[in-house]
């Protein structure tokens, strides 16, 4: 029989695994099939710069006034609208919703990782674990179960516009500006290659609107409210709304929380670079559209199971090792494709390069999360939502450049950014290790249907609401 807790977080993250498959598959899609006049990369941009303006002030207001569970739930509604954005594509429908995604994206995720943590805490107490070990495998279950979206998501997209016979037309001087070899830019916005038929456009959206609505009500219907006693209290007893606004700047004077910039932006440019950059400039300029799914799947199966492990891992390796990982991943692959020249005739490189971003990728999103979370136990809310406004400050300047700058040197500033989160990060790691972020002895999260009684000395990162 499992656990009520661990129950909620496989509701959790197959809600988060449904509304994903939408938005996942539609985001590595923009930069090709939204190419004209950069209107794809510039939504994206739009989305990440709405994320970071509510990263300041919308997550703590929206948590501890409609609570974790229903503040996950709006956010859902808001990815949903940018699908119908993308049923008729243009300026005047994908930057509206566009904005109305970002401005729900910051609660999401913070109502998210706040829900996971106070889940984690709950029942490392119950069974006498230490708190952080919990949120660690919480957070690999969840990307496990998450970052599985990008596999059917993608997967809907390569079959249905697969149907399209004639995007697999890839002209000879079109190969010649694959790759970092050719700026990147002048690849051609109106040949078969990049758009298939408007057909089978709309029955992709149309498939990706249906499993975002099934998100929202996977959620609504069988997730517990586990803070809705601290929810009722807060509403009964109101902080003034300045103390709430500033909520996520006081957390700045934390001089870790500005030591993890660094690390906490670089997840924005790799996220964005793979999804904006690899599958226009590498998979759709020399194989087609059609493939940018069958790419995307195995970047996703890949980081599903990798989340998983080195969820589970993190408690023998540590964190510094895994991080180490990653890193040294990332700084291969950025090193061979400024010299790799994409052809057709090397099919099976085209998959390498997305498997061992996957795996990198999995160790960025685990740990990171799960650093925050035990770094900042008293202020998650704030905390999270500075993880979310930083990377997407990452996102922003990564879409921003995107159609201006040389794929050359997109992949040096990816490197450099790198090279400072391997110089930062390290710094907060050996802090911690020294000196442990003590437990919160007073207070703990009780689910409003489970009454937990135990000894509150064994209760490790507990934070009331």
């Amino acid at each position: 029989m499992i656990s009520r807790n661990f129950k909620n977080i496989l509701v959790v993250s197959l809600g988060f695994l449904s509304l994903f498959t939408a938005y996942g598959g539609l985001q590595s899609l923009q930069s090709s099939l939204n190419a004209e006049q950069g209107m794809g990369v510039a939504s994206l941009s739009v989305i990440y710069a709405s994320i970071i303006i509510s990263s300041m002030f919308l997550p703590p207001i929206m948590i501890k006034n409609l609570g974790c569970k229903w503040t996950i739930v709006a956010g859902m509604v808001c990815y949903v609208s940018y699908s119908f954005g993308n049923l008729f594509p243009g300026w005047y429908t994908l930057i509206p919703t566009s904005v109305i995604l970002g401005l729900g994206g910051s609660p999401l995720w913070s109502a998210k990782c706040t829900y996971l943590t106070i889940s984690g805490n709950v029942q490392a107490a119950k069974d006498g674990k230490k708190g952080s070990d919990v949120i660690n495998q919480y957070f690999g279950i969840f990307f496990f179960i998450f970052q599985s979206s990008a596999v059917w998501g993608n997967l809907m997209s390569s079959l249905i516009f697969g149907q399209d016979t004639n995007i697999a037309d890839i002209p000879d001087e079109q190969l010649e500006s694959c790759g970092a070899a050719d700026c990147g830019l002048n690849i051609s916005t109106n040949s078969t290659t990049i758009r298939p038929a408007q057909k089978l456009v709309w029955t992709l959206v149309g498939c990706y609107i249906g499993v975002g609505v099934l998100a929202i009500l996977i959620v609504s219907v069988f997730l517990d409210n586990i803070d809705q006693e601290q929810t009722s209290e807060f509403r009964g007893n109101r902080e003034p709304f300045w103390q709430t606004f500033l909520a996520t700047f006081r957390l700045l004077k934390d001089w870790r929380l500005v030591t993890l910039i660094p690390l906490t932006m670089y997840s924005g440019f790799e996220q964005s670079f793979l999804s904006g950059e690899y599958t226009k400039n590498y998979a759709t300029c020399a194989l087609g559209i059609h493939y940018v799914g069958f790419v995307m799947m195995c970047f996703g199966a890949t980081n599903s199971v990798c989340s998983f492990l080195f969820g589970r891992l993190a408690r023998y390796m540590g964190r510094a090792a895994l991080f180490l990982l990653a890193a040294v991943t990332n700084f291969c692959c950025i090193i061979s494709l400024l010299y790799w020249r994409p052809h057709p005739d090397q099919l099976p490189v085209f998959f390498v390069f997305p498997a061992l971003w996957g795996m990198a990728d999995a160790i960025w999103q685990t740990q990171t999360n799960a650093l925050y979370g035990v770094l900042f136990p008293r202020e998650k809310e704030a905390a999270f939502a500075n993880y979310r406004m930083w990377e997407s400050l990452g996102f922003v300047i990564a879409f921003a450049y995107s159609t201006f700058l040389c794929l050359e040197y997109k992949l040096y500033i990816l490197l450099a950014v790198l090279i400072l989160t391997v110089i930062t990060y390290p710094i907060v790691e050996y802090n911690e290790h020294k000196s442990p972020t003590p437990p919160i002895e007073k207070g703990t999260y009780t689910s409003h249907k489970d009454v937990i009684k135990i000894d509150e000395s064994s209760i490790i990162c507990q934070t009331p609401m």
